[in-house]
């Protein structure tokens, strides 16, 4: 199953403002950018990142079709270890596959243990579907 990563904007501006089920963030000059639709592709766990200062990107908010959780301990994404081979962030979100979203949703669960239940049971649906 497929997994995604989107930008969510700067986290010093939108970080404090987030809220499970946000549609939109502030752009850096101030304007409200609309987020667009998930992949029709990323059936699983869709992950939300934001960047703070110096390019580093960290993950804020884990949702699937039945939960949204906005981190309460967002996690800094190591690109080779939460990406994958070959991928990259960009303009449009980051595909990823259950491999690479299995270690990053063990870290996000690491990372913020009061929510381990919610993560957990995000981390079960994504990756292990019913048929």
């Amino acid at each position: 199953m497929a997994h995604a990563l989107m930008y969510h904007g700067g986290f010093d501006r939108n970080h404090p403002l987030l809220k499970p089920g946000a549609s939109t963030f502030q752009g850096s000059d101030g304007s409200e950018r609309v987020l667009p639709p998930w992949p029709a592709e990323a059936r699983g766990a869709r992950i939300g990142y934001m960047e703070r200062s110096g390019k580093k990107f960290v993950a804020v908010r884990v949702l699937d079709d039945q939960a949204d959780v906005v981190l309460a301990h967002p996690v800094l994404i190591d690109e080779t270890r939460h990406l994958g081979y070959g991928k990259r962030f960009g303009a449009e979100p980051t595909i990823i596959q259950d491999e690479t979203a299995r270690v990053l949703l063990e870290d996000l669960i690491e990372r913020n243990p009061e929510q381990r239940a919610e993560l957990i049971a995000i981390r079960h649906r994504a990756l292990h579907p019913t048929r």
